[in-house]
Parts: structure tokens; sequence; C-alpha cells
């Protein structure tokens, strides 16, 4: 399981011509999942991203999580981000889950980060062509693989 981590001002995502989510201070999560992710990556994954510290103190330091800084979250998922370029140039998804594996985890993932955090999750639809939209803030973009834990 990957997630791009974006922290934002304010995001949104859009499907057709409806704002389907919209936060203001919190994080975009970009959620890529795997055939062989589990309960176990979502568990693990969550609980990294509701606890990382990113966002700034009352010094403008990088010392408060998500939890301490009361932020949002939009959740959307996005199979691309298991792309593989190694041959050509047209990215291969072959290790992206299908949608009767990756749905589930993407819901529990969802339903996680919820209970967690003790309020509700946006999020975009799965499957959908989506517009998201969304100012960086400073900027901060995080990259974590619940396959390479370090």
């Amino acid at each position: 399981m990957k997630v791009v981590l974006q922290r934002v001002s304010e995001a949104s995502v859009v499907i057709g011509n409806s704002e389907v989510a919209s936060i203001q201070k919190g994080l975009l999560v970009l959620l890529g999942i795997v055939t062989d992710d589990t309960k176990e990556d979502v568990d693990w994954l969550c609980k990294k991203i509701l606890n990382l510290r990113i966002f700034s103190d009352e010094n403008g330091v990088m010392n408060n999580s998500l939890i301490n800084s009361n932020g949002e979250i939009i959740v959307v998922s996005q199979f691309t981000l298991h792309a593989s370029t190694k041959k050509g140039n047209r990215p291969s998804y072959i290790k992206a889950a299908k949608p009767d594996v990756a749905i589930p985890l993407y819901e529990d993932f969802v339903e996680n980060l919820q209970s967690e955090l003790g309020k509700p999750i946006q999020t975009g639809e799965f499957g959908a062509d989506m517009k998201v939209h969304l100012v960086n803030d400073g900027p901060v973009t995080i990259l974590i693989d619940s396959k390479n834990r370090e």
C-alpha cells in the first residue's frame, strides 16, 4: 500500500460538475493498493498518517500531528501510484489491485482513519474520473510505502 500525503491549506474533489469533497487545513491522501495488501497494511499506515508530525506548532516547527492540529482528511484512490515504467513508455499497472480486492481495503482504510480521528473522512469516488484541486501548504509532500517501513 502506498500513499502520497500532501499537507494542504485547502483541497477538493470534483466529479463531473459536482464537488464531492472539500476540506481546509489537513491532508490530501492519495492511496494506491496492490493485490497482496492486507488489514495489517491498513492499520499500520493509518496509525502512521494520523501521528506523523508534519504540522507546525506555535513556533512554526513541524511538531504537531494531524490529530494535534485538528486537521481534516480527503482520501482519493489512485491505482497509478503502482505504475511500472521499467519497459517502454506506456506505464503498466499490473501490480495495482483489482476492484474486488482494492475496494474493501479502501473502505477499511477510510473507516480506520475516521474511527481513530473521531470525525468524518471525506473521499473521492473509487474508480471515478476525478479532478483534485489543492493548495499544498509548505509545500509538504510525503511518500509512504507500507511494504518499506523505514
